[in-house]
């Protein structure tokens, strides 16, 4: 497997706000790292796989105290956690963050069969042994790389709120992807940040820790909300239209599947 030392690209977004990604992972599992630039300090939402380290490669932009929020704990927005001193996830996933034991799948077989064909009916088939086309050094051993320990230095919940000195955002619990995903919420702007709970692209509802009860309660408060923009933990961000179409396909599937007894839908 090749090397590539430049492991991360980033695209600066607005004055305050840079997308950090890992090209060289599977669009399965590559995370949008999210910076934002605050007065007194600035956040990082999600870290990616903790293949290289994200502190170094972006020591220009981290240039004062930053706080890394994790979205939700599965293992390909939590891998850099460790690299940093202000720590914050939902106290319901904050025993995972501490013990480090969501399990690291970068390769085919670490995925059961029945999942290997879920992902491929629903867009992302994985056609390689491997997860990531590139290392970013020849000593780097994919069997071997684990989620590390980072305990949580602030657990969140509901209403919490990220203070940045200029920029104020509101923790939203929004569970069905996990049970402890959260969304940052900024009225003031209308921006989200979303992570997993909804993104443009094929959500994962059968996958561990998944619950569609909570994901249909999820979704109808999301349709609800007034964004003018949705960043999310994987795929392109998207606006208040495209929120309201995502949240009603996929409350009009579950329920014309009969996969949950859903009678609050959004007529």
């Amino acid at each position: 497997m090749r090397i590539e030392n430049r492991w991360f690209e980033r695209k600066r977004i607005d004055d305050d706000i840079t997308l950090i990604w890992e090209p060289y992972v599977d669009p399965l599992i590559r995370c949008n790292i999210w910076h934002v630039r605050g007065r007194d300090r600035d956040m990082l939402i999600d870290t990616g796989l903790g293949i290289a380290s994200l502190r170094n490669a972006s020591q220009d932009i981290f240039d004062k105290r930053l706080m890394a929020v994790a979205t939700h704990t599965h293992f390909d927005h939590i891998g850099g956690m460790h690299e940093f001193d202000e720590r914050v996830v939902h106290e319901s996933e904050a025993t995972i963050m501490t013990d480090g034991s969501s399990p690291m799948m970068l390769r085919a077989c670490d995925f059961s069969k029945a999942e290997l064909n879920e992902l491929s009916d629903l867009g992302y088939p994985v056609e390689r042994d491997e997860l990531i086309t590139a290392v970013p050094e020849a000593a780097f051993d994919i069997a071997a790389h684990t989620t590390k320990p980072a305990p949580s230095t602030w657990s969140v919940r509901e209403g919490d709120r990220l203070d940045l000195g200029n920029r104020n955002f509101e923790v939203m619990h929004l569970p069905g992807h996990s049970p402890g995903s959260i969304g940052l919420w900024e009225e003031e702007t209308g921006t989200l940040f979303s992570g997993d709970a909804v993104y443009d692209g094929a959500l994962l509802t059968n996958f561990p820790g998944a619950n569609l009860d909570d994901y249909v309660h999820t979704m109808q408060r999301l349709r609800e909300l007034p964004v003018r923009v949705v960043h999310g933990g994987h795929e392109n961000s998207f606006g208040r239209e495209r929120l309201r179409e995502i949240a009603d396909e996929y409350l009009r599937t579950w329920e014309q599947a009969g996969t949950t007894s859903v009678d609050r839908l959004p007529r």
